[in-house]
């Protein structure tokens, strides 16, 4: 491992897990920068370019997570899989760290995760590698015909995969009273919802 290696972050911080399996986890958030899949209601539309001054080393990085009380370290994005995250999460788990990734699934993954939650979109196809990774299957309903496109990722993922059900923040009013009765009558899935946004945390 060099440790010099570096990774743009576009930010980092000590939270609670507010989505999918981990939620109300204590957890610390490294999101990289960078982007290409473009997602049009994205909330952090500012972490899809990448600017010089965002690298930061490895074991500056780990040094920001062994000042808090976490035992839990999720990379998300952007899209984390842009990277080769191989020197990252090796110190991590050097470090004792269990990590998480969140990811669109669409480049292959570089690195040891000991969670990964998979949230396709349709703005650019996942590799098939995403369907094998996945403990989590986390779908965005944005749109009546997200469900049945949910029902065509949860055909492809294994059997012991979780699988959510999550409305797009702003339109929440609309689309949570369909995620509900959807489930009820489809039980395999669970939702989630975004907590930390309801209680105004990073």
């Amino acid at each position: 491992m060099r440790h010099d290696s570096t990774l743009p972050v576009m930010e980092h911080f000590y939270t609670l897990q507010g989505e999918g399996s981990h939620s109300g986890r204590a957890a610390y958030f490294i999101r990289l920068a960078g982007c290409d899949v473009g997602c049009v209601w994205c909330d952090v539309k500012e972490s899809w370019d990448i600017a010089p001054s965002q690298y930061m080393r490895i074991d500056t990085i780990l040094e920001a997570v062994a000042q808090t009380a976490t035992d839990f370290v999720v990379i998300t994005g952007g899209e984390p899989t842009m990277h080769d995250l191989s020197a990252l999460t090796s110190t991590l788990h050097n470090a004792g760290y269990e990590i998480a990734i969140e990811t669109a699934g669409v480049h292959p993954l570089k690195g040891q995760i000991d969670w990964y939650c998979f949230s396709p979109k349709k703005f650019k196809a996942p590799i098939e590698e995403a369907y094998v990774l996945a403990q989590e299957l986390k779908v965005v309903i944005a749109h009546p015909s997200d469900f049945e496109w949910a029902e065509q990722h949860a055909a492809k993922v294994a059997p012991n995969c979780v699988l959510y059900l999550q409305t797009e923040w702003e339109k929440q009013e609309r689309f949570l009273p369909l995620i509900i009765d959807y489930i009820k009558r489809n039980k395999k899935w669970k939702i989630s919802l975004q907590t930390h946004k309801y209680m105004q945390i990073p």
